[in-house]
């Protein structure tokens, strides 16, 4: 399921939120010109070096691509960057403020100058705006967002373990790319696409922003277990193994009492009549709950929560996640190549394909000079930029 074979995306992109959009669009078929930095290339090349000396970041967000080297401060690198874009169909970018601007590469000019095209701008807060300027790395907008104030336990606060408000952006830029591809479809016209990573993430917040609304106490920093819905988090059976379960209506907390706790008569007790009254008395209520669990081991446990049943889940190890059982059932992991070897990648969620499309991890400046020779480059002069650092 490639529907976006034949479109062309040209990407200056670096760290996660560009790259994990245009891969999704990769994904999908759509070629993929990221254009990098000589000599360096996307910093996140060099975050780690964890997947046989490869990137965890790069390999993870920059499959199905091709890689150009261009210097685009550079005149004769900016004309190579022009001669592309009169090609593409989508242009991405995630440039420091305002650089895209500097640069003519701006919304207006582009539109002026390709009408067809969709340009894409993702940034840290978006412009105009106090934040414009401000530099924006995934932390940073987790603490401007309030994901931090809801986020870790009571005595503190935690980050998200991963990119969350990169990836947010991502994915709604991507979403975003593909609706303004369907829109012009319609009307032959491109699309001004503006994501910032402040927006996307305080979206996600939706739930304790409006738990919070009009001045009302935001909900409580509780760690693994859920702010507000009770019993909802991780209980330690009496061999060590912590299970993770979670009641989420009166029909469950009534099985629940009967068939887990073996105390049928707790389910019309007052003070646990309702999840509202259950998260008020969620001191009292887990000390029983934390007792029944003790008795029994970790094994044990998960067989009487199937027999209620009720939401349960082991607690994984990301060793135990590259060995999940429903992953290799749906087959879900394939091959991809890198420079230093096939690595397993798991397959798009979503689409229903046998064979997703699995093209290399890009090597940097791989493709550079097939992509000037394609743009009409004749070989002595991409000898020329390669050797003043233009490529």
């Amino acid at each position: 399921m490639q529907p976006l074979r034949g479109i062309t995306v040209v990407s200056l992109e670096q760290a996660v939120a560009a790259p994990y959009a245009t891969r999704q669009l990769a994904d999908l078929g759509a070629r993929v010109i990221k254009v990098e930095r000589p000599g360096s290339g996307d910093f996140a090349r060099a975050y780690d070096s964890r997947v046989r000396g490869l990137s965890s970041h790069f390999v993870w967000a920059n499959r199905n691509k091709e890689s150009l080297t261009l210097d685009i401060k550079d005149p004769r690198g900016s004309d190579v960057l022009r001669r592309l874009l009169a090609r593409a169909d989508v242009f991405v970018q995630n440039l420091a403020p305002g650089a895209a601007g500097r640069a003519g590469l701006g919304w207006a000019e582009l539109h002026a100058a390709h009408p067809r095209m969709i340009v894409c701008d993702i940034s840290g807060y978006g412009a105009p705006g106090p934040y414009a300027a401000a530099k924006a790395y995934d932390l940073m907008v987790q603490s401007e967002s309030g994901l931090l104030s809801v986020t870790g336990t009571a005595a503190e606060m935690a980050k998200v373990g991963i990119s969350v408000s990169d990836i947010a952006a991502g994915m709604y830029a991507y979403s975003s790319v593909l609706a303004a591809l369907i829109e012009r479809g319609r009307t032959g016209d491109g699309a001004h696409v503006e994501v910032s990573m402040l927006e996307a993430t305080v979206e996600w917040l939706g739930f304790p922003l409006y738990y919070a609304y009009d001045g009302a106490e935001p909900p409580p920093r509780a760690g693994a277990a859920h702010a507000t819905i009770y019993p909802y988090g991780p209980f330690t059976a009496g061999d060590g193994k912590v299970v993770m379960m979670c009641v989420q209506n009166e029909r469950e907390w009534a099985a629940f009492c009967e068939r887990f706790l073996r105390r049928p008569g707790l389910a019309e007790h007052p003070d646990y009549a309702g999840n509202a009254a259950r998260n008020a008395h969620r001191e009292a209520l887990g000390a029983l709950i934390a007792a029944r669990f003790a008795e029994l081991t970790g094994a044990e446990a998960v067989e009487l929560l199937t027999a209620v049943p009720v939401a349960h889940a082991r607690v994984n190890s990301l060793a135990d996640v590259w060995h999940h059982p429903q992953l290799a059932a749906r087959n879900r992991w394939h091959e991809v190549q890198t420079p230093a070897g096939p690595i397993p990648a798991l397959a798009p969620p979503g689409p229903v394909d046998d064979a997703p499309r699995m093209d290399p991890v890009p090597g940097l400046g791989e493709h550079t000079r097939d992509i000037l020779a394609e743009v009409g480059l004749a070989d002595d002069e991409i000898d020329e930029l390669a050797a003043g650092g233009t490529v």
